[in-house]
């Protein structure tokens, strides 16, 4: 393994773009597409996403609506959202599924906080592990010591500045769940 700043750059936005996608999924009292994306549907006799069985919309700041394409998984679909554990109540009317987006308790905000700060916790770790092989593949390739320590520096500027993208998102997150 030789050391590579353009991989370690990749892999540490992947831990960013990754947090960015669970963030995206977690409910903040305004409608998103993104809110449904854990959503998985029975259909067919396999497990399919929301967004591959029909078209997702946001009418209205804090309405949802998905336009089944197939009427015959609408049911399917319904309870799909309903037991996805995000506490929304799908209203079916033929084969579009209106979901309202209720207001969020100071109890439920403080969870979602909880929740959103694991998320960066996790996407931290991510960075930091990147960092680490950074590290190991700097010392096992035999640089010059000015050469080394160079690269040890550019490697810690990476992880500084992935890790002050992660605060921000968080910080961003947090704010975003707190205000109505």
């Amino acid at each position: 393994m030789s050391y590579d700043k353009s991989d370690i750059q990749r892999r540490m936005d992947g831990a960013i773009e990754s947090l960015h996608k669970e963030f995206g999924g977690l409910r903040t009292g305004r409608a998103s597409v993104s809110l449904l994306d854990p959503v998985v549907v029975e259909v067919y006799g396999s497990r399919m996403p929301l967004n591959q069985l029909g078209t997702v919309s946001v009418p209205e700041p804090r309405m949802l609506s998905v336009q089944i394409w197939d009427a015959g998984n609408v049911k399917a679909a319904e309870k799909a959202i309903r037991d996805a554990g995000l506490g929304l109540n799908p209203m079916p009317e033929g084969s579009n599924i209106r979901i309202p987006i209720p207001d969020l308790n100071e109890e439920r905000r403080a969870e979602l906080t909880k929740v959103a700060g694991k998320y960066a916790e996790g996407a931290r770790i991510a960075v930091r592990n990147v960092r680490k092989d950074g590290m190991d593949a700097v010392k096992k390739g035999e640089y010059p010591e000015d050469e080394e320590k160079r690269l040890y520096d550019e490697v810690q500027k990476l992880t500084d500045d992935a890790i002050k993208k992660v605060d921000q998102m968080l910080a961003d997150k947090e704010k975003d769940i707190m205000t109505v």
